[in-house]
């Protein structure tokens, strides 16, 4: 059975850091795309950035330069680096993984960026 969880968020001030992590289960030795989304209290959900099975990475506008998607295929992980954190970057982040056409979502994790 295929699971994705998610850890990492928290409580940050403007400017800071935090890193997100996701780790699959149940997919064997596949190496899938993975891609993180995060959803604001009264927004629709958005993606964030996505990493490929080759490792090509994509960001959304509101992101570029600050956040970084990267990947462990040995431990079928995904993490995501974010700095320069901003207040609107508040919300439940959410690690996405695409198997066989179904999609799977962790239970998401709350960033909140507040002085």
């Amino acid at each position: 059975q295929v699971q994705v969880v998610e850890s990492g968020g928290g409580l940050v001030q403007p400017g800071g850091s935090l890193k997100l992590s996701c780790v699959a289960s149940g997919i064997s030795s596949r190496i899938l795309p993975m891609n993180w989304y995060r959803q604001a209290p009264g927004k629709q959900r958005e993606l964030v950035a996505g990493i490929t099975s080759g490792g090509r990475k994509n960001y959304a506008d509101s992101v570029k330069g600050r956040f970084t998607i990267s990947r462990d295929n040995a431990e079928n992980t995904a993490f995501l680096q974010m700095n320069s954190l901003k207040v609107e970057d508040t919300a439940v982040y959410y690690c996405n993984l695409v198997v066989d056409l179904l999609n799977f979502w962790g239970q998401g994790t709350q960033v909140t960026v507040s002085s």
